[in-house]
């Protein structure tokens, strides 16, 4: 475990320079405001090791697929989203010697980032070459209010000897990405008009325009421009303690909003506004905008300073991804602090994030996560016809950012299917959750349709066990592929089936117009589809061991040697670093909650024996190298009473880019599985789910924690809960709500308190 940064609630603080600490610092101090966000690269050059990222959501691009041996139905492309301009470039000469931390002394460091405003502070004292001395304080943010807007204030003051200050502010769009299949450039330049550049990205045809204004106290700043670069240069004089201070304001406009031959104008616009706006209020304004995010979802932890700043961390890192506000946008499990993953979109929303945006972002917000899909379901339904599917069957995508599949690793485009199951339990999370039943007539009973009739084919006949079976899948535990009967994909499957012949029975109830229409455009015979569903279900394979009491991973899972985690040497942790594919594949170890993700999601199915069962079981061979494993596990450890199990886990959920527990942050953030801390928190501590129709709470606080609190949007109540070890207490703005309270109902019309036993 690495404990480079501090300890604190509100901050995330490192007191020193380490080159060799550098890029996962820029991973851990990314800034982001929803539509955009970047690394916390220097804005000064650096020639050290390093890791440049701008980012910019729904732009991406088709990169070719790379693959040694080709197989039919594979994506033509892996999209990606793109390393964008280099925006935030600021060169500092001191009497002519370039700043640079790779060649120069650091004789004092400390870098801040406040996740109560999301400003980032960098504060410095270096001696250059030359001898001299200089103190350097940058601050640099990107506006939540005005989301286009980036915004930079660099100052430097000599410490002992005057000095010529020279800053060079700049936006260089020659970039490329680290990460492109064939070394090739993404962008093509399109053109640059003296404080502004604009750019292509290549078959994909989005655009983006850059444009910086620059203000430096008793200074006239000279243009240069290159095909791709735009800079402006002016020096200054300083005697020994005066500062000098450059302000950059940084308009970034694309296609996706502005039309492509108006976006220098549209960039200038932009960068304009915020410098006749000034650096203060538009940091006043920033820290109004983020109160009021944090006012509905911040988690307060007495007495345990490590849990507070890792679950402060991770929501800070999902409200910078994504704030709602562009249906075509949605969440890498990277957000925008790094290339891995291509920043595009995975299971991880539904099946992770959708409940954190639910319960602190309300309604609105996260049925866009639902609209998402059901925009892309045509895109869907084509994928399930390259593999062979037929009538409207849906497969949705392992990896898309349009909705086209653009995974390339076949043991998990063709066979990681249990996705589908993730799309239907996040339609049916949300109607539980906010009683939004109109949903599935306006999009939720389409796609679940679409599942089901692809369930419907996947699962075929078994003459030999007279059960029908799942072949050749890949459940949520990748460190076991193209196996047979895996338990959680054939539970969901069965599952989906279900609930979309309830959903389309009550969208004809409810709804006749929209079931009429349903019927005609998907050719739906309600009839004789429910009938085969059931029929399935009611007959479907699901393995068990019952002399153990557990489910069956898949078949032949006991055949392998059971090898339990802590006869591990750490050495040869973690697994997927030290050990060759092979050895991984027949090993018994558990890449991530697999039946116990089953368990997870349908609780209210299974008894407290079965679950224990189960628990000790699987959680004894999970290595947890997956970072949505651990707060599931964790979630299921505080259910079940195993609180040190549950706090261990909970840690390592919360601070696992924190505390680099997978050793690999400097490729950007964990963000998707952050949301699954938040569930940790809520769903595990504090004990909140629905059952039966109503909100429950059954808390169990770790034995560090001295109270818990939260806030969460429930059914367009606020409910305010706070957890000590004596009592829980909630209180309700908006209607009267009633909830089971440690087994009790109670109207919450106000306030109301009650002992824990």
């Amino acid at each position: 475990m690495n404990q480079f940064i501090q300890t604190d609630p509100w901050m995330l603080v490192e007191d020193r320079f380490d080159p060799a600490r550098v890029k996962s610092s820029e991973s851990l101090f990314a800034l982001g405001n929803g539509v955009m966000g970047g690394r916390a690269n220097f804005e000064e050059r650096y020639s050290g090791d390093s890791l440049q990222g701008n980012y910019i959501g729904a732009i991406y691009y088709p990169d070719k697929t790379r693959v040694g041996w080709w197989k039919n139905g594979y994506p033509e492309y892996f999209a990606k989203v793109l390393n964008s301009a280099f925006w935030i470039g600021v060169d500092v000469a001191i009497d002519g010697e370039p700043l640079d931390l790779a060649c120069v002394e650091v004789l004092a460091f400390r870098r801040e980032l406040d996740m109560r405003r999301s400003v980032l502070t960098r504060r410095m004292t270096v001696r250059m070459r030359s001898g001299a001395e200089v103190e350097v304080e940058v601050v640099r943010f990107l506006s939540l209010e005005r989301r286009e807007l980036g915004v930079i204030r660099y100052a430097v003051r000599p410490l002992d000897r005057a000095a010529e200050i020279t800053f060079s502010p700049y936006i260089d769009a020659d970039v490329r990405n680290t990460d492109a299949n064939y070394d090739e450039k993404f962008w093509e330049h399109v053109s640059t008009e003296g404080d502004a550049v604009q750019s292509r990205t290549k078959k994909s045809g989005f655009d983006v325009a850059w444009a910086q204004r620059v203000f430096l106290d008793g200074a006239e700043f000279r243009c240069e421009t290159t095909t791709e670069q735009v800079r402006h240069t002016a020096a200054v004089r300083r005697e020994a303690g005066e500062w000098a201070t450059l302000y950059k304001y940084v308009g970034i406009c694309s296609s996706l909003n502005h039309r492509p031959e108006e976006l220098i104008a549209a960039a200038r616009a932009v960068a304009d506004d915020g410098a006749d706006a000034m650096f203060g209020p538009l940091l006043r304004e920033q820290e109004e905008a983020w109160a009021a995010r944090w006012h509905s979802c911040d988690i307060e932890i007495d007495g345990d300073d490590a849990a507070q700043q890792g679950i402060r961390f991770c929501i800070f890192m999902l409200l910078q991804t994504y704030t709602g506000v562009d249906t075509r946008l949605n969440i890498g499990p990277k957000g925008f602090t790094g290339e891995k993953y291509g920043g595009v979109t995975y299971w991880d929303t539904e099946a992770y994030c959708l409940p954190f945006y639910m319960a602190t972002a309300g309604r609105e917000v996260a049925r866009e996560l639902l609209v998402y899909r059901y925009n892309q379901l045509d895109k869907a339904i084509e994928n399930a016809a390259k593999l062979g599917f037929r009538d409207g069957a849906a497969l949705y995508p392992m990896v898309t950012i349009n909705g086209e599949e653009c995974h390339n690793e076949w043991e998990i485009t063709f066979e990681e299917i249990h996705r589908n199951g993730a799309i239907a339990y996040a339609i049916f999370n949300y109607i539980r959750y906010t009683g939004d039943e109109a949903y599935l007539a306006e999009g939720g009973a389409e796609v679940l349709l679409s599942i089901a009739r692809f369930w419907a084919q996947r699962i075929t006949w078994s003459e030999a066990r007279k059960k029908y079976v799942m072949l050749g899948v890949t459940g949520p535990n990748e460190y076991e592929n193209n196996v047979n009967n895996n338990w959680y994909t054939s539970y969901i499957a069965c599952w989906s089936m279900r609930y979309a012949a309830r959903a389309v029975k009550w969208v004809r109830e409810h709804r006749p117009e929209a079931y009429a229409d349903l019927c005609a455009r998907r050719a739906f015979d309600e009839a004789a589809e429910t009938a085969k569903w059931l029929e399935i279900d009611a007959n479907m394979y699901l393995g068990e061991d019952r002399e153990l009491g557990i489910f069956l991973q898949q078949d032949g899972y006991l055949d392998k040697e059971q090898v339990l985690v802590k006869d591990l040497d750490p050495a040869e942790r973690p697994i997927n670093q030290k050990w060759s594919w092979d050895r991984i594949l027949r090993s018994c170890f558990i890449k991530q909650a697999d039946v116990l993700q089953g368990l997870y999601l349908f609780r209210d199915e299974f008894d407290a024996a079965t679950l224990r069962r189960n628990f000790d079981f699987y959680e004894a061979r999970t290595v947890h190298e997956s970072s949505l494993s651990p707060c599931v596990h964790a979630i299921l450890a505080a259910g079940l009473g195993l609180m040190d199990k549950a706090y261990e886990l909970y840690l390592r959920t919360a601070r696992l880019d924190l505390d680099d527990y997978n050793r690999e942050v400097e490729e950007g953030c964990h963000v998707t599985s952050m949301a699954g801390s938040w569930l940790a928190v809520v769903e595990g501590f504090g004990g909140m789910r629905v059952s039966d129709g109503l909100l429950t709470f059954e808390p169990h606080l770790p034995e560090a924690w001295r109270r818990l609190a939260f806030r969460i949007d429930y059914r367009g109540r606020v409910l305010s809960v706070e957890i000590t070890r004596a009592s829980v207490t909630i209180a309700c703005e908006g209607a009267p709500v009633e909830v089971v309270l440690g087994g009790e109902k109670v109207l919450v019309e106000d306030t109301v308190e009650r002992a824990l036993k």
